[in-house]
Formats: structure tokens, C-alpha cells, sequence
């Protein structure tokens, strides 16, 4: 009888304290819930501070709008002859017709989709890899790191656009090419500066109390690290974006990116090689030249507005 008590008294002894545990858990994880809302909430408010930042953010959005719902704004299909060739801007053809007779509004409008998705997508592409390797150099350490920073190093030692211009012309232009070689070439500055964020993280005590209590390293990694340095991996990806859409760009103009008849900005750039176009028909390239300029900038802005706010500039 008496040991039937004395187990139902470290029953109840150990029922409650596995329920105060739950319960100091749950307050734990509702506090850390409720920091991190008021972290982005001043990140927010500095960044709205930014005039700059918000331009760049207005300026960007009605991009990413207008390129996204080409199909609905632009009066004509990119790729059919609607006119006469080399029509000079009218109310039919508000930026002109190129050298067939398409209309260069509504290839304007398709080329933007193509150059945001190939932006957007690649520094996706890079940011799932930079991510995890950094975060794997960084929380395992010894030959883990040693063989991440090696290839990071191999990686950065050869000029990036370079690099990417030869393979894509290895593997033959399109789009998906693109966007695939310039994600996987793009992924070593950010590799380091995660692996930089996680070498000061790892010896924090929360870090150590979640290891001495039996969370696995992914648990760890991906759930306790990666939210305290989302900040820094955001700014890397916003310039990336305006990087990638430049690269893309570049590559087109050269006839190694994206090839007609699908228009992207880069390849409608082609026609400002010749001279007459250059002075005679300012409409086949000020155009698609003025909206890359502004994409890059806005992002820019955007870009210095995220690192001024996380650093507290602002």
C-alpha cells in the first residue's frame, strides 16, 4: 500500500512537472513570437522613414505589376506583325513598331516578365544554396567548413559574368538556362556572409540550451538561427535581384540569353547596336533602357533602405 502511494505521488510529482515545462515552453515560445513581431515592426517603421526606399518600393511594385499582367495591359501579342515596320510612336502604337511591324509597348511589357522572372528565380535559386551551405559551414565547423570555404573560394576567384556567359553559351541560350547558371554561380558572397552570421549565433545560450536539451541540428539550424539572420540574407537578395536582372540583360544583348522571338529586355536592347537606331529611332531603345534603369534603381533603393533599417541608420 504504501508503495502503490509513493508511486502515485511521483506520478503526480512528474505529471506536473512535465505540464509546467509545456507551460514554460509555451510561454517562451510566445514571448520569442512576440519580439520578433516587434523587431520587423521597427525594421518597418525605419524603413518607412526612408524616402528613398519607399520610392523604390512604389517604383518596383507597379513593375513587378505591370510585367506580371502583361497579358492583360498590353494592347497587342509581342510576337505578331500589328503594323507598318519602323512606325514612329502614335496613339495605335504608343512606343512604336521595330523593324516588322510589332508593337514595341507590348514587347516592352513581355520582356519585362521574362527579365523579372529570370531576376526573381535566380536569386531564389542561390539564396536556398548560399543559405544552407553557410549555415552548414558555419554550425558544424571542422571539415565541413573547410570544404565549403574552399569551394566558395574556388567559386569567387573566377569572374562571375564571365563564368556564366561561358557556360550558357556551352549549354545553349533560353531562358531556364539562364536562370539556373546565374543561381548557381551566384551563391558564394552570400554563403560566407551567412556562415559569418551563424559563427556569432552558435555560441549564444539559447543556441547551447537548445543543443543540451536534444534538438537536432536541422531543428536547430533552420528554426532557431535562420529567423535571427533573415534580416542580412533579405538586403543580399534584394541587390541580387537587380544583379541578376543586368546579368540577364547583358546576356541577351550578346545573343547568348534569351533569343527571339521571346522578347526580354536585354535581347530588345540588341537594336540600339546600330547607329541609325541609336539616333534615328529612339523608340526601339529609350524605352526597354529607361525600364531597366528603373527596375535596378528601385531595387537599389530598396536595397539600401532593408540594410539602413536592420542596421538601425534610419
Amino acid at each position: 500500500m504504501a508503495e502503490e502511494n509513493l508511486f502515485k505521488v511521483v506520478y503526480a510529482d512528474a505529471e506536473d512537472f512535465a505540464t509546467q515545462h509545456l507551460v514554460e515552453e509555451a510561454s517562451l515560445k510566445a514571448t520569442s513570437e512576440k519580439k520578433e513581431a516587434g523587431y520587423w515592426a521597427v525594421i518597418f517603421k525605419r524603413f518607412a522613414r526612408n524616402k528613398a526606399a519607399v520610392f523604390g518600393l512604389v517604383c518596383f511594385a507597379i513593375l513587378l505589376a505591370a510585367t506580371a499582367f502583361a497579358n492583360v495591359i498590353a494592347p497587342y501579342n509581342p510576337d505578331e506583325i500589328v503594323g507598318d515596320f519602323l512606325q514612329a510612336p502614335t496613339m495605335a502604337h504608343w512606343l512604336g513598331t521595330d523593324e516588322i511591324g510589332r508593337d514595341v509597348f507590348s514587347r516592352v511589357l513581355y520582356g519585362g516578365q521574362v527579365s523579372m522572372f529570370v531576376g526573381i528565380t535566380s536569386v531564389l535559386i542561390y539564396a536556398a544554396i548560399g543559405t544552407t551551405l553557410g549555415l552548414i559551414s558555419g554550425f558544424l565547423g571542422g571539415v565541413w567548413d573547410f570544404v565549403i570555404m574552399r569551394l566558395t573560394e574556388v567559386i569567387m576567384s573566377f569572374p562571375y559574368f564571365l563564368v556564366v556567359l561561358v557556360v550558357v553559351g556551352i549549354l545553349g541560350p533560353s531562358i531556364w538556362n539562364v536562370t539556373i547558371v546565374i543561381g548557381l554561380f551566384g551563391w558564394a558572397p552570400l554563403c560566407r556572409l551567412v556562415r559569418a552570421e551563424v559563427m556569432k549565433l552558435r555560441e549564444a545560450d539559447y543556441i547551447q540550451a537548445a543543443v543540451a536539451s536534444g534538438y537536432s541540428t536541422s531543428n536547430i539550424a533552420f528554426k532557431q538561427i535562420v529567423p535571427n539572420i533573415l534580416s542580412p540574407i533579405l538586403v543580399n537578395m534584394t541587390f541580387g535581384i537587380s544583379t541578376s536582372i543586368i546579368t540577364e540583360a547583358s546576356l541577351s544583348f550578346l545573343g547568348v540569353g534569351v533569343v527571339p522571338p521571346t522578347s526580354s529586355w536585354g535581347n530588345l536592347l540588341t537594336a540600339a547596336q546600330s547607329l541609325s537606331v541609336l539616333t534615328m529611332q529612339p523608340w526601339r531603345w529609350v524605352p526597354v533602357g529607361l525600364a531597366i534603369f528603373l527596375a535596378v534603381l528601385s531595387i537599389n533603393f530598396i536595397g539600401e533602405g532593408l540594410r539602413g533599417a536592420v542596421e538601425g541608420e534610419i
